[in-house]
């Protein structure tokens, strides 16, 4: 059977699902404020892989160190300073996991595994020495007006004096951007402890994958005329949700960042739904699609492949996410 009648044979075998589905994606804003209540703040627990395996117990302990942060907020500070790899150095030379400058080091860090040494390399120790130096800068500033989180950020960024002096977040935009893109990122690393809200973009970016079906799959394609508007996975959702205005990563495993996570039974036509070798880990996810609904996504699948709609209930499920604005904007440009 060829690819192009293999498409067409799997559209017709869908065919009933798909048209509920599309129903679905005019209707599902309608009611989905009935659905969803927001991602709860203080939240404690991790979503489901969004951290490595090798570092998820050091930041679930470590982020409950103290009130002004908790697990996602530490995880969300360590993706965007190094993409949690311990190896990460800057051209500023700052250093390891959580991305301490030498000297900043040399008095903060800690001997977090009790092994004798401070070693900035060692997650087992730059990870507890994130968590107690945002501590130490909140015990800092514990005075100053406003939200405790948001001042201990801000006196990451700036300083503490500048925090105290200003009685709160200073009006430097740099220091307003790091603020808020921490705390946005924080809720791509939660798990959600209600319903997520919708995403109002979800439509525009199906409707402009719907109109790719068929399109020859292609490794690195972006969409552009010199690659015949072929795509590959995430090629294709990116190009999706640029059609709305969303500027997501380039590739899938960081596109899983750009917003909060529903679980499989609270899945809108819109979520990116996403696959992986190893569903203890987001840096390991492989492949992304659009959700339609009806348990099926639009997606780029494979070289020798056209787009198409998939099944989205296979064993290398990893998870979802709804993509928003503020999340795609807080993601680092590398990582």
């Amino acid at each position: 059977m060829t690819v192009r009648k293999a498409w067409i044979v799997g559209t017709v075998v869908v065919g009933s699902a798909l048209s509920f589905v599309m129903l679905l994606v005019v209707g599902v804003y309608v009611v989905a404020g009935n659905l969803a209540g927001g991602l709860g703040g203080g939240s404690k627990a991790l979503a489901k892989g969004s951290v490595p395996a090798a570092y998820q117990s050091l930041v679930q302990k470590w982020g409950n160190l103290c009130p002004a942060i908790n697990p996602a907020l530490l995880a969300a500070q360590l993706y965007q300073e190094s993409g949690f790899n311990p190896r990460a150095q800057s051209a500023a030379a700052a250093q390891g996991i959580a991305q301490f400058i030498p000297g900043t080091w040399a008095t903060h860090g800690i001997d977090g595994d009790g092994d004798g040494d401070r070693d900035v390399w060692d997650p087992n120790d730059a990870i507890p020495s994130a968590a107690s130096y945002d501590c130490t800068l909140a015990s800092y500033v514990k005075d100053v007006p406003g939200n405790p989180t948001e001042n201990m950020l801000a006196s990451y960024n700036a300083g503490a004096y500048a925090v105290i002096k200003y009685q709160g977040v200073p009006p430097y935009k740099e220091t307003q951007n790091y603020v808020k893109v921490i705390t946005t990122l924080e809720k791509s690393f939660a798990a959600p402890v209600t319903r997520v809200d919708p995403s109002e973009q979800a439509a525009g970016a199906i409707a402009y994958a719907q109109k790719k079906l068929g399109t020859p799959y292609l490794w690195g394609g972006t969409g552009s005329a010199q690659q015949g508007g072929r795509f590959d996975c995430s090629g294709l959702t990116k190009a999706a949700y640029e059609s709305v205005g969303i500027e997501l990563p380039r590739v899938a495993n960081d596109q899983y960042n750009a917003g909060p996570h529903p679980s499989r039974e609270e899945l809108l036509p819109g979520d990116l739904v996403f696959f992986s070798d190893d569903l203890a880990n987001s840096r390991a996810i492989r492949h992304v699609g659009i959700y339609v609904g009806g348990g099926y996504m639009i997606d780029a699948p494979r070289p020798g492949a056209v787009i198409r709609f998939d099944p989205i209930d296979t064993p290398d499920y990893f998870g979802a996410t709804r993509v928003t604005a503020d999340g795609a904007k807080a993601l680092p440009t590398t990582v």
